[in-house]
């Protein structure tokens, strides 16, 4: 097994009263018992949000909450899937027909992606079928990555099953691309922690090449993870893809002003690099080219010197064709001011100041505004939860993963940390039933947790 690929570790299943109850429901299901079991950790971006796949570094760690699949080769060409989860539907399909539909991104279509990449990637003329069980711990929708974790779930259960072998780095690369067959137009983050997280340490994730960096987060204070209960599916909305094409059409505009290859370049760090210039730089730049007011396509289509139809044909993804404005400066301010906190976030991690703390929460308050303004990937809830965790004690909080709901990051000092949950429960989620009923796994402190797994009965 090459030396970077994911670990398999022998388990007693006495010791791990889920794996040993995920087993007992796999029998009680297929009738046989399973061969492996995979497992991919969710993720809290600490910081960086929205830049991935403008081609920027982030920052962030790999938590408890996971996906774990029981899985069984078998003999047929047939792929049958359950989850321990009632709400989420039985299904099966042929191994060699994956057909993953885009208008409906239900649970398995999320495992058909991985599952597709790995196929792809080794060409499997006759892979494998398999019975594969699921339990998930991550709360869906809520901006945490359970959908990242289960197409990494998917490829490595794949990769076991069929015998083969990747490095880390390329299985993030390969769930990376795979899925995007459901239409989120991604950049990496949730793959890459998936499969390189290490306990005990955040990790900087850089992009091409794909590479992971240590980062030591400081000892007197805790991350805590606070769900709006608002449930976002990036796949469902066209908000994220639209997102995307701003940054995407804001990279073309700036490229051409500066005379570049502007149908070459795709993103804003493209911009960055091709001009050799200092992030603070690109800000200027994006002051001097674009306008504050929203682009119409008529406009981007009379900068580029294009027509309606090549705008849409060659640049816009499919779910934003109809899109008839876009706001390029405010997306591009964005890009590169949150480039650039990602950076002084892991120095000032990495040089541990007296104030270390204060300065690190100072760099995720800003970070929330400019989501919240510049970026708009903010909602209500969202906002009364970041002013209430400020509120009580958090020295920095934002809104962490996609945004538009989900959950938010707040940075606590740990001997504030307890009254802060007692807090925080009773003013967000005590009076509201919905809420109430989340709140177990909707509000909890976290530490950086290991990458993905294959555990194997000892």
């Amino acid at each position: 097994m090459a030396a970077d690929a994911p670990s398999t570790v022998p388990v007693q299943l006495v010791e791990q009263p889920r794996l040993l109850k995920l087993k007992e429901s796999f029998i009680a299901k297929f009738g046989s018992a399973p061969k492996f079991y995979v497992r991919a950790p969710g993720r809290v971006n600490l910081i960086g949000e929205h830049i991935d796949y403008c081609g920027y570094a982030v920052l962030p760690m790999a938590i408890e909450q996971d996906i774990l699949i029981a899985v069984e080769p078998v003999k047929t060409e047939v792929v049958q899937l359950a989850n321990i989860n009632s709400s989420y539907l039985d299904f099966s399909t042929s191994v060699n027909n994956i057909q993953i539909n885009k208008s409906k991104p239900q649970w398995h279509n999320y495992f058909l992606c991985g599952l597709k990449g790995i196929q792809e990637h080794f060409g499997l003329n006759n892979p494998t079928g398999m019975n594969c069980l699921l339990d998930g711990t991550i709360p869906p929708s809520s901006g945490l990555s359970s959908s990242s974790a289960l197409v990494c779930c998917a490829g490595l259960v794949t990769l076991k099953a069929n015998g083969k072998t990747l490095s880390k780095v390329e299985l993030a690369e390969i769930c990376t691309k795979s899925e995007r067959y459901i239409g989120t137009e991604g950049g990496g983050m949730d793959q890459s922690i998936s499969f390189l997280a290490e306990e005990g340490t955040a990790k900087l994730i850089e992009f091409s090449p794909l590479r992971a960096t240590d980062v030591r987060l400081p000892s007197g204070a805790a991350f805590v993870i606070a769900n709006s209960c608002v449930e976002m599916n990036k796949a469902a909305t066209s908000h994220y893809n639209i997102r995307v094409m701003e940054c995407r059409l804001a990279t073309k505009l700036l490229s051409k002003s500066k005379s570049l290859d502007w149908k070459k370049m795709s993103r804003l760090q493209d911009v960055q690099a091709s001009l050799g210039v200092s992030l603070e730089e690109m800000l200027t730049i994006v002051e001097e080219v674009l306008h504050p007011e929203p682009y119409s396509t008529e406009e981007i289509c009379k900068c580029l010197g294009i027509s309606l139809e090549d705008l849409r044909s060659q640049i816009l993804s499919q779910n934003t064709q109809n899109v008839s404005t876009f706001k390029l400066y405010q997306r591009a301010k964005h890009v590169y001011s949150e480039a650039a906190r990602v950076l002084e976030f892991k120095k000032i991690c990495s040089e541990a100041p007296d104030n270390a703390i204060q300065l690190l929460g100072e760099l995720m308050n800003q970070s929330y505004i400019s989501c919240k303004e510049m970026y708009e990937c903010s909602c209500p809830e969202l906002d009364r939860l970041v002013d209430i965790c400020l509120q009580f004690g958090a020295i920095g909080s934002r809104l962490t993963g996609a945004g538009w709901g989900g959950c938010t990051v707040s940075m606590v000092p740990t001997d504030k940390l307890n009254t802060f949950l007692k807090n925080v429960k009773k003013a967000y989620y005590q009076n509201d039933g919905q809420r109430l009923a989340l709140e177990n796994n909707g509000l909890f402190a976290t530490k950086p947790g290991r990458g993905a797994l294959v555990f194997v009965e000892a």
